[in-house]
């Protein structure tokens, strides 16, 4: 995935909302444009997480029998380390990373 190249910060900063929103000119727009590309990073994580775990999914899975597994729980970590996706789509958002579109506004023009 993409989320390792990016420069991400791992913990929340304020942005001024209207020099983000520039380029989509409308702040609720542009929101609407991070909050959907969030949703998409964050079901490729957990795609890639489950596909990881699945592994060590074990046919004998009793509540009595749980047993810790080392590359299990560091698997686990990193994940947890990664930057949060609304993160990583605002950064990407900036960047110019993302494509969107409005069919309302283009049907409009036409």
């Amino acid at each position: 995935m993409e989320h390792k190249k990016l420069n991400v910060p791992t913990n929340t900063i304020s942005r001024d909302m209207n020099t983000i929103s520039e380029n989509v000119g409308n702040v609720y727009e542009t929101v609407k444009i991070i909050a959907k590309r969030s949703n998409q990073i964050s079901a490729e994580v957990k795609i890639e997480l489950d596909k990881k775990l699945q592994e060590f999914n074990s046919m004998n899975d009793n509540i009595e029998e749980v047993f810790e597994n080392r590359e299990q729980i560091e698997i686990s970590r990193y994940y947890e380390k990664l930057p949060k996706a609304v993160l990583i789509a605002t950064q990407e958002f900036i960047e110019d990373k993302v494509y969107y579109r409005n069919p309302v506004k283009e049907s409009k023009l036409k």
